[in-house]
């Protein structure tokens, strides 16, 4: 007795290779920040993480120019944003 094999299935149409997109730099930027924008032309960071010297610096700089220590990081960061 010989047991009833099941037929093997047709072999499948090969999927059409699609070419990987190509996304520049500045628009994968955008759609990264595109979840947490704020009000305005503006954007929102939840949270940053420094070094206690790095933030004790920090905090002393916003101190002697009488900022908000997140006034003080916002201007940094755009005058690094070019």
């Amino acid at each position: 007795m010989t047991a009833k094999r099941k037929p093997t299935p047709p072999p499948r149409a090969p999927q059409p290779s699609k070419k990987p997109r190509k996304l520049l730099f500045k628009d994968m930027a955008r759609d990264a920040i595109a979840y947490e924008a704020a009000p305005g032309d503006k954007f929102a960071l939840p949270s940053v993480v420094l070094a206690r010297e790095a933030a004790e610096a920090l905090a002393a700089r916003a101190i002697r120019e009488e900022k908000k220590i997140g006034a003080l990081m916002t201007e940094i960061l755009e005058g690094l944003g070019g």
